[in-house]
């Protein structure tokens, strides 16, 4: 029997998008996860510039069509899942023409960041939630790897409180080295747009790498220090935020996934 139905929420995976320790850890922990007798669902945004034919990615009819309505525009919702033979496993990539056709991640070539990622990040988010309701499917922990999912725990908590399906569950953050440099201009009108109502709010009115993890923390069960050069303002806030914290280890470290397994266990 499986001890927790893993939602994993992740800006990028290997071997979709080149090797980080982001892209690694959502890889491998997927896998361990699955290997622990836990069931795993795992997403992540599909980005332009990842190969579709070469990575056998196909769209879920059954899933796809809706439109996500994201500052008074209509965006259709495209579900496309992979697998990944050698771990047994599925990824789930939730797409859109207007936001992921590119062929980029989040930078353009110049690295400059996208003006629309805060939009993007919105339509992921919600993208990925709403799936999850067509699957059916009740998870026990959602755990969002990187900035482009943090606001997932923001759409939980807000706006699918109510729903039976994610009623119960358990929100974890990873916070990585993928600090993003320009504030996120319209982060806090898109919320607002979504009738969610916090009075915290005005923290994005500057929506800045830290001022996002400032908001969310509120919304979190645990944080976990999945980098050892991540954002130390952030891990600051993390740890003196009263919320169960898995400080860092090397993934050679004995016990690396055990711990994982534990901490999910521990937030129940």
């Amino acid at each position: 029997m499986a001890n927790n139905k893993i939602l994993y929420v992740c800006q990028e995976i290997m071997p979709y998008l080149p090797e980080n320790e982001e892209s690694a850890l959502c890889r491998t922990l997927s896998q361990a996860m699955q290997e622990r007798g836990n069931e795993v669902r795992t997403f992540m945004p599909r980005y332009g510039c990842v190969n579709e034919r070469r990575n056998q990615l196909h769209e879920v009819i059954r899933l796809s069509g809706m439109n996500l309505i994201i500052d008074d525009n209509d965006h259709q919702l495209i579900i496309k899942v992979a697998s990944i033979p050698s771990a047994r496993i599925q990824i789930y990539f939730i797409d859109n023409d207007d936001y992921f056709a590119r062929k980029a991640v989040l930078t353009d070539a110049e690295g400059n960041e996208f003006e629309d990622n805060d939009e993007r990040m919105v339509f992921f988010a919600r993208g990925v939630l709403e799936t999850v309701k067509k699957l059916h499917w009740t998870p026990t922990v959602v755990h969002c790897h990187g900035w482009f999912s943090a606001i997932a725990p923001i759409y939980l908590k807000k706006v699918f409180h109510d729903d039976p399906i994610f009623q119960d569950v358990k929100i974890v953050v990873s916070l990585y080295d993928d600090k993003f440099t320009k504030p996120l201009g319209g982060l806090r009108g898109k919320i607002e747009g979504e009738g969610i109502k916090d009075e915290n709010l005005s923290i994005l009115d500057n929506a800045s790498y830290e001022n996002l993890y400032r908001f969310v923390m509120d919304y979190v069960d645990g944080v976990v220090i999945a980098s050892q050069s991540a954002d130390a303002a952030v891990v600051e806030l993390a740890r003196k935020s009263g919320k169960p914290v898995l400080e860092y280890q090397s993934p050679e470290q004995e016990g690396y996934y055990d711990n994982y397994n534990r901490f999910y266990e521990e937030l129940r």
